[in-house]
């Protein structure tokens, strides 16, 4: 692979990662809600989804995805669908929830929940999805010496390298402000209520794009 392609390619990955979106929404309202270990666990899973990416990618699937033009549109519903599912859901432990367990939301859940939640937002977030559909084909090189798997598979691993970089920062600030916030149930009610609704404002555009 030509170095200087994959040197481009990391500029221009970090530009796509530093840009807000699902992912960074996910990771953020994590942050927020339930603090540092679980924004960090959300981290692991949005890495392992863009490495699952990586994987298929690699073995073809993207362009089986270009041979089908009318999958990508439904793969972008279903991520919209299913962030929308996670913020009504916030908001529903919310309603449900008594001056007694006003902290209800903010407690962690389980690490298996999170890894497995962040692992479907990064599956079905479009970005994702286009970045390797439509960024990672331009700086492979066909006549190189690597086989075109074994250069898609390099580039994923950049891309996931990257993600894991930016996404900790987030993941790290916004707890750090969470624990600044949440001083009283009040606060830390309203906080997990804002973290939702704007979750359900990136379903809404992301549906919409």
């Amino acid at each position: 692979m030509d170095p200087h392609a994959l040197l481009l390619f990391l500029g221009v990955d970090l530009l796509l990662v530093c840009t807000p979106g699902p992912d960074w929404l996910y990771i953020a309202t994590r942050g927020l809600g339930q603090g540092r270990t679980a924004a960090l666990t959300a981290v692991a899973g949005v890495c392992a989804g863009y490495a699952v990416h990586t994987l298929l990618s690699a073995a073809g699937l993207a362009a089986a995805l270009r041979a089908l033009p009318a999958l990508l549109p439904a793969l972008r519903l279903a991520g919209a669908g299913y962030l929308a599912f996670l913020a009504v859901t916030m908001l529903l432990a919310l309603r449900r929830g008594g001056p007694a367990d006003a902290l209800t939301a903010a407690r962690p859940q389980p690490a298996s929940v999170v890894l497995r939640q962040s692992l479907l937002t990064a599956l079905l977030n479009p970005k994702g999805l286009l970045l390797y559909l439509s960024l990672v084909p331009q700086f492979v090189t066909p006549g190189s010496t690597l086989p075109v798997a074994a250069q898609v598979t390099a580039l994923g691993a950049v891309n996931v390298l990257c993600c894991a970089a930016i996404y900790t920062a987030v993941a790290l600030t916004t707890a750090r402000l969470a624990t600044r916030l949440t001083t009283t149930p009040t606060a830390a009610r309203r906080l997990s209520a804002i973290s939702a609704v704007l979750l359900l404002a990136v379903a809404g555009v992301t549906a919409a794009a």
